[in-house]
């Protein structure tokens, strides 16, 4: 006896439920990193008033600027030299908040094609939401991996800043207890699947030794932006890279 027409088929329900499963992971790891980077939210309000700011510009700037490293550069630079200082505070930020861009065209198609969606989406295109994104293989799950990670990294770093900011020197270092590492580890975790080839490998090992090199003697900002050249370098004049990502690397179809 053939089933009826409407009958549902197995792979259909099946290739559905393992969307349904890859979204949940997006999720689950959106959220991880969220609540990894936004411990470090302490640091930054402790920082932000000890380098003169009050509370609510504190606030104000973690509301409004919503980028790590802009702000640490900001405060850092508005710290040492006060009043005098801001014009190059503000371009040390702009100078870090350049690389957003970036991921603002890496990230079009994958927030959706509505003017609301990409106005939406600007706020929180930032380095964890775009890589969270990007490490999924299909369409929905990037979008709940982009929108998750950046709406809870959003808040997560808002309310922590406000905690900084208002314990100020009770939190003490913040560096005593590991939070200055916990972003580093959950982007090294994000990373690690794909260093798998020699060039990935020496790319990294390259930008991180120029970074190194150069934070002693240049403002913030700067080395991480010349340490970035070295990955366009190497793209643009080394050999091709082969095109297939290791077996355990989702393809990043329907991205420019």
């Amino acid at each position: 006896m053939t089933p009826p027409d409407d009958a549902p088929h197995p792979q259909g329900a099946s290739d559905a439920e393992s969307a349904r499963a890859e979204s949940r992971r997006a999720a689950r790891s959106g959220l991880g990193v969220a609540l990894a980077t936004s411990a470090y939210g302490v640091s930054f309000g402790a920082l932000a008033t000890a380098s003169g700011l009050d509370v609510w510009q504190t606030c104000v700037l973690s509301l409004l600027m919503f980028t790590g490293g802009s702000q640490f550069a900001f405060i850092g630079v508005f710290g040492a030299g006060g009043l005098a200082a801001l014009p190059t505070a503000i371009a040390s930020a702009a100078m870090l908040g350049v690389r957003n861009a970036a991921y603002g065209m890496r990230m079009a198609p994958v927030v959706g094609t509505t003017f609301w969606r990409r106005v939406g989406a600007v706020h929180f295109t930032i380095d964890e939401s775009t890589a969270i994104a990007l490490a999924q293989s299909s369409g929905h799950a990037r979008r709940v991996g982009f929108w998750v990670t950046g709406i809870a990294i959003y808040v997560g770093w808002n309310l922590t800043t406000l905690v900084g900011a208002l314990l100020g020197d009770v939190v003490g270092d913040p560096k005593a207890y590991g939070l200055d590492a916990a972003a580093a580890a959950a982007f090294l975790a994000l990373l690690w699947p794909r260093l798998r080839r020699r060039q990935p490998i020496a790319v990294g090992v390259a930008a991180a030794v120029v970074a190194t090199v150069l934070t002693p003697f240049l403002m913030p900002g700067i080395p991480v932006l010349i340490a970035a050249l070295v990955a366009i370098a190497v793209g643009w004049f080394g050999p091709a890279a082969p095109t297939a990502e290791p077996d355990d690397v989702p393809e990043r179809e329907g991205l420019p």
